[in-house]
């Protein structure tokens, strides 16, 4: 799949983009709040740095850009025209490091979920995965 912004379009989103509090991110934490569960965001002394971590109950969660870290739906499929070899070995970079900290935090005794982007956008499932993976049972938000 090629790329399908202009080069100026694809410079301003590239630097628009940050590395905490974006839109899934906040998405995740509103729902997990509703969850009326408890949570630390961005733990350094864990590997990969997972955005949310459960530390009584040994879980993480990773919220993952489709782009960056090349999901396989359409938005992480899509290949940028410039500077593509950059690129490429940037996004491959990403996927071996998530795979390490992975194997790093479930050698360490944490269950690890990742939430896609593309998965925000339906956030009653998402909040029905999110429940299940915490085992919360919230009586304000249990459906």
């Amino acid at each position: 799949m090629t790329d399908v912004l202009s080069p100026a379009q694809r410079h301003k989103n590239m630097s628009a983009i940050r590395g905490a509090d974006t839109k899934p991110e906040l998405l995740v934490r509103r729902l997990l709040r509703r969850l009326g569960v408890h949570f630390r965001q961005h733990v350094k002394d864990l590997p990969g740095r997972p955005d949310f971590v459960f530390t009584r109950r040994r879980r993480v969660i990773f919220v993952h850009g489709c782009f960056w870290h090349l999901h396989r739906c359409r938005y992480g499929r899509v290949v940028p025209r410039t500077n593509a070899r950059f690129w490429a070995k940037k996004r491959a970079g990403n996927v071996a490091r998530d795979k390490r900290a992975r194997r790093q935090l479930r050698r360490l005794g944490w269950k690890v979920l990742v939430v896609w982007e593309c998965q925000t956008k339906h956030p009653d499932a998402l909040a029905k995965r999110l429940r299940n993976f915490l085992g919360a049972t919230n009586p304000r938000t249990a459906r």
